[in-house]
């Protein structure tokens, strides 16, 4: 089974444009990024976001961050380097999801957009439903809008129809879209029947600052083999809990470590009561991503047994720690390491089985440090930031459109689709006209910005 690792080679041309040095001067941006997926949840789409805005700022842009509230916390709060976080007054309903408001967030949400003098607006997620309302808000508002999606959906099941007809409806007058993978960026242009060309490939990357080896935390008189992910039956643990009792029983020093919480843990802990396994099957339940580390480097075999991912960022913080990684073979996952630091398994236990063994005989061999260092090289953060910030030059490139070529853009949806949009897009036009005369855009008190470059001079000083 081969890998089809292409982590900076996008195979299209629009993909390609992306990492191609921009010919003009160049220009800062003030960026909103927009996602109901945020601090303090941790996660994949939350670190992205995170990241990403940290070096945004260090390109001197300015970014703030729009969620909905967590566990109480309400209004504005700021993190590292003067990242500007509103946190609205929604409550989750549903895995971190804001209930459909209908528009009624928009006075809010233009009013922070005019205060902060935003010209990008970046939603995140195709699960966030404020980030659909904000890419129409914002298409509204007149401001380019960009939208990255960071899952793979079907196109059978109720729930993916459902969610597809809303991508497409928010992607027909979308300024441009970042896919995580060539195989997301497939499934997105697919799902959303939009132009290929305004779709980029960016992949994620990992702090390798942070994720670093430390052979010396592993334990020399056994395997051992670490698990970190949610435990929900997307993240494939109805394999694990096959495969597990396979590996103990031909592997005496064969030792697991799972980190994460769900619904699937009561079968890990079935399974290790079956199999008395448990002085060989460590659960950790949730782990803080400040700790993750510490919990890898203790592993010498990382698994992911996902049944469907777009990039899968756990497998490159895991290899950048020095663990070989056994993965199933889904969506984007073959793009993301060389086949000599992974092994590719079909979505089924044997496989994984089969697979994780061919890595345990090898794993001695294996140079944590040489695995770091390629990790390094192919993956960081801050040419996930040069390469976005060439996206928004595009974007800001492209020339305004009217109200009637919205339209027809949302009419393009369906026959009847095509029309719910059309009034839904009228509506928000309705909306935003009338709080354009009720509070004109005057009135709203501007906000001071963060000073980065006398914040930066301190840190430095007292690091001196």
């Amino acid at each position: 089974m081969q890998s089809i690792y292409s982590p900076s080679s996008p195979s299209s041309s629009s993909s390609q444009q992306v990492t191609e040095v921009h010919e003009h001067a160049k220009q800062t941006y003030r960026i909103a990024m927009v996602s109901d997926f945020f601090y303090p949840n941790m996660g994949g789409v939350e670190m992205h976001l995170y990241q990403l805005s940290q070096c945004l700022i260090k390109r001197g842009n300015k970014v703030i961050i729009i969620t909905h509230e967590y566990n109480h916390r309400q209004g504005v709060r700021y993190l590292t380097n003067g990242l500007k976080v509103y946190y609205l007054p929604h409550v989750p309903f549903y895995n971190q999801n804001t209930f459909p408001t209908l528009l009624l967030s928009f006075p809010v949400i233009r009013e922070i957009l005019i205060r902060e003098n935003i010209n990008i607006v970046h939603c995140h997620q195709a699960f966030s439903t404020l980030a659909h309302e904000c890419i129409l808000i914002g298409r509204t508002m007149g401001y380019k809008v960009c939208f990255t999606d960071h899952s793979l959906f079907g196109f059978a099941d109720a729930s993916s129809i459902h969610m597809n007809k809303v991508l497409k409806f928010s992607l027909s007058d979308i300024s441009h879209v970042i896919c995580v993978s060539n195989t997301s960026k497939e499934n997105t242009v697919l799902r959303a029947q939009i132009d290929p060309s305004l779709v980029s490939v960016i992949p994620n990357a990992v702090d390798a600052e942070i994720f670093t080896p430390d052979p010396s935390a592993r334990d020399p008189n056994k395997i051992t083999i670490v698990i970190m992910s949610r435990l929900v039956y997307r993240k494939g643990i109805d394999l694990v809990i096959d495969v597990i009792p396979i590996i103990c029983k031909r592997f005496p020093t064969a030792h697991f470590i799972i980190g994460g919480d769900g619904p699937k843990r009561v079968g890990l802990e079935q399974m290790r009561e079956k199999h008395q396994l448990h002085d060989r099957v460590e659960l950790l339940g949730a782990v803080q991503h400040a700790a993750v580390r510490s919990v890898l480097v203790r592993g010498d075999i990382f698994i992911n047994s996902s049944l469907t991912e777009a990039f899968c960022i756990a497998i490159v913080e895991a290899a950048a720690c020095g663990l070989m990684v056994v993965s199933t073979k889904v969506g984007g996952v073959p793009e993301v390491l060389p086949p000599h630091m992974i092994k590719l398994a079909e979505p089924n236990s044997e496989d994984l089985a089969e697979k994780l063994c061919e890595a345990i005989a090898m794993v001695k061999t294996v140079d944590p440090y040489k695995l770091h260092q390629e990790v390094k090289s192919m993956y960081n953060w801050d040419d996930v930031a040069e390469r976005t910030e060439t996206v928004y030059n595009r974007m800001n490139e492209q020339s305004d459109v009217s109200f009637m070529t919205r339209l027809r853009r949302h009419n393009s949806c369906g026959v009847v689709a095509g029309k719910i949009n059309i009034m839904l897009a009228t509506l928000a036009y309705l909306i935003y006209s009338f709080m354009e005369w009720y509070k004109p855009r005057d009135e709203i008190d501007k906000a001071i910005d963060f000073p980065n470059e006398e914040y930066s001079k301190k840190i430095k000083k007292g690091k001196s």
